[in-house]
């Protein structure tokens, strides 16, 4: 099966200079992509993670070849066609980049999403770009005439919770303004992350799946209160199907490593995470798993994770 992202990467500050260096990538099949991102770094503004660093918000760069983004020819030979940055600010802090690849061929059907509200300007919350497969690029053209208020639709809701935020069926859920294009184009599933910036405006972006190219093979959301052990909150598998919640994190996991420091991280081996979940990962074949902190006002309040 066919993730609509094709690679996904972090980038660290690097301790003793202003560079941001690679703190690991999974690149599928974009083995030689992955071989030439490895080796470089960015200064403040350079190349795509540098200019997420630099402006302090997510970026969303639909095309590639043309513009600031370095690895363009290495990314057109490995079938990518567009990627999206989303730093994670703590406190003002950088802790990190992340960066989604994309990839365009003609059965995707696929589609990431940034959306913004600046609450000097509107007291909605409109699409700011996306990176849209090109079996869902219907779908944009309703995206873009889109205006949400807080707490409506996906974005709306993930803005008003302040948390991550799952619907399986889209094209079902009164809860999403967009159901019936969303049938129409064959988007079934949505995660939707509130991000970081460091300026006045709120920022979500959305992941949506197809069942022919779903955006991961699994989709996680984890959450602690109170300093107890983290459970967690919802998930769906492409291959096991809904996951319970409640379950229990085991120790020494990805997903607890970003509980404690508030950067995100990467595993090349989700069947080697403790107890059920690298049970569970192996028995669905999945390879790697990246989680993400969802960042509130006294820190890390969930943990958002992707396997592919």
């Amino acid at each position: 099966m066919n993730t609509f992202i094709r690679a996904t990467e972090i980038w660290l500050p690097a301790p003793d200079q202003p560079l941001l260096v690679c703190g690991g990538g999974w690149y599928g099949e974009a083995r030689q992509f992955g071989s030439i991102s490895r080796s470089m770094c960015f200064g403040l503004g350079e190349g795509l993670p540098g200019r997420a660093w630099d402006e302090g918000r997510p970026i969303v760069l639909r095309q590639l070849e043309g513009t600031y983004f370095m690895r363009a020819v290495a990314a057109r030979a490995a079938g990518i066609a567009c990627a999206v940055a989303m730093p994670v600010f703590t406190e003002g802090r950088l802790g990190a980049v992340v960066v989604f690849f994309c990839g365009g061929d003609s059965a995707d059907r696929g589609a990431i999403e940034l959306w913004r509200n600046d609450p000097r300007v509107a007291t909605d919350m409109t699409l700011v770009d996306g990176c849209y497969g090109t079996a869902a690029q219907a779908f944009e053209s309703l995206s873009r005439e889109t205006y949400l208020p807080r707490g409506s639709g996906l974005p709306g809701l993930a803005w008003q919770r302040g948390a991550a935020v799952l619907i399986d069926d889209l094209g079902n859920a009164r809860r999403f303004v967009r159901a019936e294009d969303a049938a129409a184009a064959g988007v079934q599933r949505g995660l939707a992350l509130p991000c970081t910036s460091l300026g006045h405006e709120s920022y979500v972006m959305t992941f949506l799946s197809a069942a022919e190219s779903p955006v991961a093979r699994r989709i996680e959301s984890w959450v602690a209160g109170d300093g107890a052990t983290p459970e967690r909150h919802f998930g769906h598998c492409e291959v096991l199907g809904p996951l319970p919640g409640g379950e229990a994190l085991a120790a020494g996991s990805t997903i607890g490593r970003v509980f404690a420091s508030g950067v995100p991280a990467l595993s090349l081996r989700a069947d080697g995470e403790p107890g059920e979940l690298g049970g569970a990962a192996a028995r669905a074949g999945l390879g790697a798993v990246l989680a993400m902190p969802v960042i509130g006002v006294e820190g890390v309040r969930e943990v958002a994770v992707l396997y592919f």
